[in-house]
Order: C-alpha cells, then structure tokens, then sequence
C-alpha cells in the first residue's frame, strides 16, 4: 500500500497521506504505475463525458484539462526537456543531457508543448465520449517498466537509475497479461508493445538510455498514439 501512496503522489495532484518513505519505496513505486493510470483515465473519461453533455469540443477541452491538472503537467515537463535537448543539441549528446537538465524552458519546450495539447484536444474530439479512454493512461504507463528494463540510466541519481532495478520479470508478464485481457475488450490496444518498443528504439539511439524526463516524454508519445489508435478504430467502425 505504501508504494502505491508513493506512486500516486509522484505521478498525479491528488491529495495523499503523508508517509516516511525510503529510495527503495520510490524504485519499487514504477510497478504500481499503471493502477495510477487507470485512476487518471477515470477521471479525463468522465470529465470528457460530462463535458460532451454539452459539446463535443466541450468534452474534448474537458477531458484534456482534466488529464493535465491531475498529473500536474510532469510528463508533458519531460517531454518539454527532450524537446529543448533535441533542438539545442545539433547531435552532440553530452550538450543535449545538459540542456535536458536545466530547469528553464526554451522555445523547442515551448512549441512542443502547445503542440502536444492541440494533438491531444482533436484526437479526444475524435475520440468523443468514449469508455475506452479510460485505458490510455493505464496502457502508456506500463512503458516505463519495459523501458526501465531494456535502457541504461544515463543520470546517476535520478529517476532512470532509481526505478533501473526496480522492475521484474513477473511484473512485465503480469502487466502484459492485463493488458492482453483489456485488448480484447478494446482492440486498438494491441499497438502498445509497438509503440513501446519504437519508443525505446529512439531513446536509445538519440539519448543512449533514459532519464526521468525521457519517461515523461515516452508516456506523452504512447498516450498520442493510443489516442490516434482510438479515432481510427472510431472512424472504421
């Protein structure tokens, strides 16, 4: 239970109680990532349908502050990080973890954010009130505990060397049987492992690992394409 406490009051606003915890609590947290999820799906999908009671762009607008009050904008933080490395670092990698490390935010940050929400905003338009959502924060949070497996951390100390041992062989079979059980309730989820590995793919070849902050831009990315899964299984059905 502790862990889970931990794992709530890292990835989301909402109120927890106080607890001493330990590095090993913080580590060990990642496994309990995707309940965390299926928490902050719960909440954007029935904000996303109260919102569509009204209008559809009302729901879409709705859902989006929702999912980004309730996480308080950490990963679309990381993925600000990366966006500033990226675009400053012109392919040399010690300059782009340098630039991912300072807490200011530069215009790369800035254009990738505002782009994030509007690709979001439409695709839940597409989306529309629809159940399912639910399931996209709780599949895109099982991609840390395979990228914490598959990607050296490149920060001692911090996230990526935290969380680096913290994850097992049964909680990646456990996670993937879940979400097996829930593609074949909502077939669109079957691109996940794809999207996860993709996403592990690039990490590895423009960072050389994973930070906190690359987890942070990793879940943005796979919930982005869980979503444009979504419309189009929507749209040919």
């Amino acid at each position: 239970m502790k862990r889970l406490i931990v794992a709530f009051g890292f990835l989301t606003r909402l109120p927890m109680p106080r607890i001493d915890v330990g590095a090993e609590d913080f580590a060990t947290a990642i496994r309990f990532y995707p309940i965390v999820g299926l928490a902050i799906g719960a909440l954007v999908s029935g904000a996303g349908w109260l919102g569509a009671l009204v209008d559809p762009w009302t729901g879409a607008c709705a859902a989006l502050l929702i999912w980004i009050a309730v996480t308080g904008a950490l990963h679309l933080d990381g993925l600000a990080d990366l966006a500033d490395g990226l675009g400053a670092a012109h392919g040399d990698r010690t300059r782009l973890l340098a630039v991912m490390a300072d807490p200011h935010i530069g215009s790369f940050g800035v254009v990738t954010i505002a782009s994030q929400m509007l690709a979001k905003l439409v695709l839940l338009h597409a989306v529309g009130a629809n159940w399912a959502l639910i399931l996209v924060p709780f599949a895109a949070r099982m991609g840390p505990l395979l990228w914490a497996r598959l990607l050296p951390p490149l920060r001692p100390g911090g996230l990526g060397a935290a969380v680096a041992g913290a994850v097992r062989g049964r909680d990646l079979l456990g996670w993937g049987l879940l979400l097996a059980l829930a593609a074949a309730v909502v077939p669109a989820l079957v691109i996940l492992p794809l999207l996860v590995l993709v996403v592990a793919t690039w990490l590895r070849r423009t960072l050389g690992g994973v930070t906190g902050d690359a987890h942070g831009a990793g879940i943005e990315i796979v919930e982005t394409g869980l979503l444009v899964a979504l419309a189009v299984a929507g749209a040919l059905a």
